[in-house]
């Protein structure tokens, strides 16, 4: 079973329904014990770090989501669920993450129209079954004003321009972050949950 994280942020109805069209049950939760229970975890995400870090650690699916890392669970974060996996963001202020990863979220240089909102291509930069059937230089829907910027580079899957060349896909093992909406980019984006879902069901 999937469950979708519901600390009070994101399109929690919209990823389920996602899912549900791929063919794999979800549900959304805010019980820990019951996220416990699940096979694979999704953090979505719109909104403010802060306020999202605030709601997870007094909830206490913070030590859920580190629990499922310690497991090797699949684990999937959707844009601001991709940042919340960093060590630290500075949205208003530094903001300390999930840690899962280390490294920084920072704000879109100047430049560009922010947030960055609309279709754009991504580059993958190394193969994952995450993107099985997925076609490089696919495009997808973006919703943001900060990126990702991963101290290490490996763990980059695929990089999106704008302005400056950003981290848009992150991994390692089976924790995976993804700074557009999959949920709202049409039949690539249903893949890329399918393919979430695939990994799931394995475990």
């Amino acid at each position: 079973m999937i469950t979708i994280i519901d600390y009070g942020m994101g399109n929690l109805r919209s990823v389920k329904k996602g899912f549900e069209k791929c063919g794999y049950s979800a549900v959304i939760s805010h019980d820990p014990d019951e996220a416990r229970k699940a096979s694979g975890l999704v953090i979505p995400g719109v909104g403010a770090f802060g306020d999202a870090m605030t709601n997870l650690r007094t909830s206490g699916m913070d030590q859920v989501i580190l629990e499922a890392c310690h497991q090797h669970k699949p684990l999937l974060g959707l844009c601001l669920g991709q940042q919340l996996l960093f060590t630290t963001s500075e949205e208003w202020g530094i903001t300390e993450g999930l840690g899962i990863f280390p490294g920084k979220v920072r704000r879109l240089p100047p430049g560009q129209i922010i947030p960055h909102m609309g279709w754009n291509q991504v580059e993958v930069a190394k193969p994952t079954q995450l993107l099985k059937d997925v076609p490089d230089q696919s495009a997808f829907y973006f919703v943001h004003s900060y990126y990702v910027d991963p101290e290490d580079k490996e763990i980059i899957i695929g990089h999106t321009d704008y302005g400056i060349k950003f981290a848009s896909i992150v991994g390692r093992d089976n924790i995976f972050g993804i700074q557009f909406h999959p949920e709202k980019s049409s039949v690539l984006g249903l893949r890329i949950l399918r393919n979430f879902g695939g990994l799931v069901a394995k475990c």
